[in-house]
């Protein structure tokens, strides 16, 4: 690509590279990267302008904007609509509500290309529907060809580097357990809990409460399992200390799978994740008592949207896990 200066009767059809303001006003005529059309030259004369700079593409070049959409394409998957925008820009934007699933690895390669950058939620982040999650920036103008398909090819060996995985109608159950009086968490926790799933633009379907005993903690895990929920939700008053506690011997006792205990995320470090088949059952001391974000609020979406978080992507929140 070469950029010069050149007579308004020769800049038809060319790339301009630096914006034309009005003299005085300081108001923008033209804006960078603008394809100057034959309108666009009478414009100018009206305002005095003789000369513009513009790029000339080569042989070799891809235009941003073809080189934005062509990477957006191959980058994502899932429920994304890719939306233009200027300067070899490329938006990519929910169509419905979604957890964002982000392989960090290939990013940072693609990231790492010199030719263009993508930018994207955290990984397991939840995106209303029609929130942007990402967005393809080229460098200005054109890319050379050969950057271009070097990531081009890669991106088609590995696969997408990002999914929006839709969260569709999810059925959330909830087990209240208090030592001494079965009602007492859910009246303590029940408008937490409320506020917490009104974010993620859902709601709890079926609620139990039990004395915190392992048999009455088991029933009541039994009895929300049969109902097949989507997630089970353990809100206890006490603090448990991991997969022994009384909440701990009854998943087990329900044939839950022990996934992951303790994640590097403060509040939240003593997380219990289970699987009862594929429903995860969760348990987080402390974390339904308040609002504020904590590790509940970084698991729930991609649970949410049905995908299993596995030991290792829980291992993995701790860059970024002090949240308080």
């Amino acid at each position: 690509m070469r950029t010069q200066v050149v007579e308004l009767d020769q800049a038809v059809g060319k790339l301009l590279t630096v914006a034309i303001f009005q003299n005085g006003s300081g108001k923008k005529v033209l804006a960078k990267g603008h394809l100057i059309s034959e309108e666009d030259v009478r414009l100018l004369l009206t305002i005095g302008q003789k000369q513009v700079v513009v790029a000339q593409l080569e042989e070799d070049d891809v235009p941003e904007e073809e080189a934005a959409l062509a990477v957006a394409s191959e980058s994502a998957c899932g429920c994304m609509e890719i939306h233009m925008a200027a300067g070899g820009r490329a938006n990519l934007v929910t169509t419905e509500d979604s957890c964002l699933l982000v392989d960090e690895r290939a990013l940072n390669e693609v990231n790492s290309s010199g030719c263009l950058t993508v930018a994207t939620l955290p990984n397991l982040a939840f995106a209303a529907a029609q929130q942007r999650v990402a967005t393809v920036k080229t460098v200005p103008f054109a890319v050379p060809r050969s950057d271009f398909q070097r990531v081009i090819e890669m991106l088609k060996q590995r696969g997408p580097i990002l999914q929006a995985r839709p969260i569709q109608k999810p059925t959330i159950g909830v087990l209240y357990t208090d030592p001494y009086n079965a009602e007492r968490s859910r009246l303590l926790f029940e408008g937490i809990m409320r506020t917490r799933l009104e974010h993620l633009r859902t709601s709890v379907s079926f609620v139990l409460t039990a004395i915190e005993e392992e048999l009455a903690v088991a029933r009541g895990l039994d009895y929300l399992l049969r109902a097949r929920p989507t997630l089970i939700l353990v809100a206890s008053t006490t603090a448990p200390a991991g997969p022994d506690d009384v909440v701990g011997r009854a998943m087990r006792r329900v044939g839950c799978h022990f996934e992951r205990f303790l994640a590097p995320v403060e509040p939240g470090n003593l997380l219990l994740l289970c699987y009862a088949g594929e429903t995860p059952v969760v348990t987080a001391p402390g974390c339904f008592r308040s609002p504020k974000p904590n590790v509940v609020d970084l698991i729930l979406p991609p649970l949410l949207a049905r995908y299993r978080v596995t030991a290792a992507e829980v291992s993995a929140l701790g860059h970024g896990g002090l949240l308080q």
